[in-house]
C-alpha cells in the first residue's frame, strides 16, 4: 500500500484544489442520500404510527416531504457536480503522473534509457501509467469519502438514534468491508497481474505484426502472426472474465456485510423500541440509514479488482514518479568557452568489471576538430558517451567550458553539448517536425542545416519540409536518415559535437562535403569523431589513437 500511498501524496501536493473539491461532493453525495433515505424511513414509520393512533390529522407531513423532495433533487445535483469535479481531478492526475514519470526518465541513466526502446518495454510503461491513473478516483478518494461518511453517520446515529445502533452499524461496515476488500484484493492480485500481462501481449504482438506486415507477408508468416496475435487475445478474454468473476464474487461478499449490518441495525432497534428506550420511527431512521451506508462500498468492488495491477504499477513507476527534478534558473551556470580537456580519464565497461582506458589525456580546443581512431572495443563510443554525460567516470576528470562536467546541471549541459550516437531514431511525421525536435527553428534555418548536410535537394524533390516520412524514417535509405538525424542535431547549435561515425553509408565526396558543411555551421565548435573512415581522419585537424585499456597517443 505504501507505494500507492505515496503515489496519491504526490497527486494531492500538485493537483490540492481539485483532489479536495472532488473528495468533498463525493462525500457530500453519500451523506446527502443517507440522510433522504433514513429520513424517508422515519416519515414513512412515525406517519403511519400517527394514524394508527389517530393523530394523522396533526402530523406535520409538509415539511418532512419537503426536506425529502430537497434532498433528493439536491442530491441528484450533487451528484452531477461530484461526477464533474472528480473526473476533473482525476485527469488533472493523468497529467501529473504522465509529466512527472516523463521527467523522472529524463534524469535516469543512458544504459537504462536505451533498454527502455523496446515495444515491449514501452507497452508495460504506457499500463502501468494507465493503471495508477485510477489510484485517486477508485481507490483514495473513495474510501476517504467513504470513512469520513460513516463517522458522519457514527456521530449522528448516535445523537438521534441510539449509541448501540450507531456502534453496531459504524463496526460493522469497517470490519465487514475491511475483510471484503482484504479478501477480494488477495483473490483478485494474481488474476489482475496476469490479465494486465496479457493485455500488453496482445498489443505488443498486434503492434509488430501491424509495423512489420509487409517483411512477414514476404516471407510467408503473416498469418502465423495473426493467429499468435488471436491466441494472446483469447488468454486476454480468459483472464479477463475470471477477474470479473471474481469482481461479482467481491461485490457478493460485500452486499452479505450490507445485509448483516442493516438487519442488525433493525434488530436493536426493535429491541430497543420494545423497550421503551426509542420510537418506532426512530428504529426505521436508523434500518435505512444503515442501509444507505452501503454506498460506501460500492467503489471498494472495483478497487479490490484493481488493486494488484495498481500495486505493481506503483512499485514499477514509483522511483521516477518521485525522483526529483532540476529545473535551470536565473542562477545557473553559463558556458564561457567550448574547451574540451580529459585528465587522466578512467572509463569501465558498462558492467563495470573491465577498464577500458586507464589514465587517457588529451584536449579539444574551440574550432578544433579531434578525430578518435581505434579498433572496435577499444571505446571511441564510450568516450563520447562519458563526455556527454551518459556514462559514469571511474576515475579522472572531464572539463568542459573550464569546469568538471560533474559541476554542470544537466539542462545546461544538453543545451550546449550535443550526441550523434551510431544509431538515432527518427519518428513518424514531416521533415520539418522531425528537425523541430531540436527546438523552433526558421525556415531559413532549416533549409541552410539540409543544405549543409545534402539533403536540400532530396526533400525539394520530395515536396518540401511538409513531405511525410514514416517510423523509424521508413521511406528514406540509411544515409539519408543518419543525414537527417545530424542536421537535427546541427540545429542545436551546440558549443561541443560528439559524432559517433558521422558519414557511414555516404560516398566519400557525399561525405567530404558534409563535414565541411558542419565546420560552416558551427565554426566555434569543439567537435570530437569517433573515426572509422579515412575521409573522418583525414578532415580532422588532428588524430588521437586508442588502444585497449591505455591511449596510445594524447595528441598534445
Amino acid at each position: 500500500m505504501k507505494p500507492l500511498f505515496d503515489i496519491f501524496r504526490l497527486i494531492l501536493r500538485e493537483q490540492q484544489t481539485a483532489m479536495l473539491r472532488g473528495a468533498a461532493l463525493s462525500l457530500l453525495v453519500i451523506i446527502m442520500g443517507v440522510t433522504v433515505l433514513g429520513l424517508s424511513g422515519w416519515f414513512i414509520t412515525a406517519a403511519a404510527a400517527a394514524g394508527l393512533v389517530g393523530a394523522g390529522a396533526v402530523f406535520d407531513v409538509f415539511r418532512p416531504s419537503a426536506m425529502v423532495r430537497f434532498l433528493a433533487l439536491g442530491r441528484a445535483a450533487a451528484r452531477y457536480g461530484e461526477r464533474m469535479l472528480t473526473h476533473d481531478a482525476t485527469l488533472r492526475a493523468l497529467e501529473t503522473l504522465r509529466i512527472r514519470f516523463l521527467a523522472g526518465l529524463l534524469t535516469s541513466s543512458y544504459n537504462r534509457m536505451i533498454h527502455m526502446r523496446g515495444a515491449q518495454t514501452l507497452n508495460r510503461l504506457t499500463g502501468d501509467i494507465d493503471a495508477l491513473d485510477g489510484v485517486a478516483l477508485r481507490l483514495v478518494l473513495p474510501l476517504l469519502a467513504g470513512v469520513s461518511a460513516q463517522i458522519v453517520a457514527l456521530v449522528a446515529l448516535w445523537l438521534l438514534v441510539s449509541p448501540l445502533v450507531a456502534l453496531w452499524v459504524f463496526v460493522g461496515y469497517i470490519i465487514g468491508s475491511g475483510l471484503a476488500f482484504g479478501w477480494g484484493a488477495r483473490a483478485t492480485t494474481r488474476m489482475s497481474r496476469r490479465a494486465e500481462l496479457a493485455a500488453q501481449a496482445f498489443r505488443s504482438r498486434l503492434i509488430d505484426m501491424i509495423r512489420a506486415r509487409r517483411d512477414l507477408a514476404v516471407y510467408g508468416f503473416l498469418d502465423s502472426q495473426r493467429r499468435a496475435v488471436d491466441d494472446a487475445e483469447f488468454r486476454r478474454l480468459q483472464h479477463r472474465r475470471r477477474l470479473d468473476r471474481a469482481e461479482r464474487r467481491a461485490g457478493a461478499l460485500l452486499a452479505v456485510v450490507t445485509s448483516i449490518v442493516a438487519a442488525g441495525a433493525l434488530g436493536i432497534g426493535m429491541m430497543l423500541v420494545q423497550s421503551g428506550e426509542i420510537e418506532p420511527a426512530f428504529a426505521a431512521l436508523g434500518f435505512f440509514a444503515a442501509f444507505a451506508l452501503s454506498e460506501t462500498l460500492a467503489p471498494l468492488r472495483r478497487a479490490a479488482a484493481d488493486f494488484g495491477r495498481m500495486a505493481d504499477a506503483a512499485r514499477r513507476v514509483g522511483g521516477d514518479l518521485t525522483r526529483p527534478v532540476s529545473f535551470l534558473t536565473d542562477g545557473d551556470p553559463v558556458f564561457e568557452n567550448s574547451a574540451l580537456r580529459l585528465e587522466r580519464l578512467v572509463l569501465h565497461r558498462p558492467d563495470g568489471a573491465q577498464p577500458l582506458m586507464r589514465e587517457t589525456s588529451f584536449s579539444v580546443a574551440a574550432g578544433e576538430t579531434v578525430a578518435i581512431t581505434g579498433a572496435s572495443g577499444t571505446g571511441k563510443s564510450t568516450l563520447l558517451l562519458a563526455i556527454a554525460g551518459l556514462h559514469p567516470v571511474a576515475a579522472g576528470e572531464i572539463i568542459l567550458g573550464g569546469r568538471a562536467i560533474a559541476d554542470w546541471p544537466e539542462i545546461v549541459l544538453r543545451r550546449h553539448v550535443t550526441l550523434l550516437p551510431q544509431r538515432s531514431s527518427l519518428m513518424a511525421g514531416t521533415f520539418a517536425e522531425a528537425l523541430e525536435l531540436a527546438g523552433p527553428v526558421a525556415e531559413a534555418r532549416l533549409w541552410d542545416v539540409l543544405a549543409v548536410t545534402q539533403l536540400d535537394h532530396i526533400v525539394r524533390e520530395r515536396g518540401g519540409p511538409s513531405a511525410r516520412i514514416g517510423p523509424r524514417g521508413d521511406g528514406l535509405s540509411g544515409g539519408e536518415a543518419r543525414r537527417l538525424v545530424l542536421a537535427r542535431a546541427l540545429l542545436r547549435s551546440p558549443r561541443v559535437l560528439l559524432l559517433d561515425e558521422p558519414t557511414e553509408g555516404l560516398d566519400d565526396a557525399t561525405a567530404y562535403a558534409v563535414l565541411l558543411g558542419i565546420r560552416r555551421i558551427l565554426p566555434d565548435a569543439a567537435i570530437l569523431i569517433a573515426a572509422h573512415r579515412r575521409i573522418e581522419t583525414e578532415f580532422a585537424g588532428r588524430i588521437v589513437a586508442l588502444e585497449k585499456s591505455h591511449i596510445k597517443n594524447t595528441g598534445y
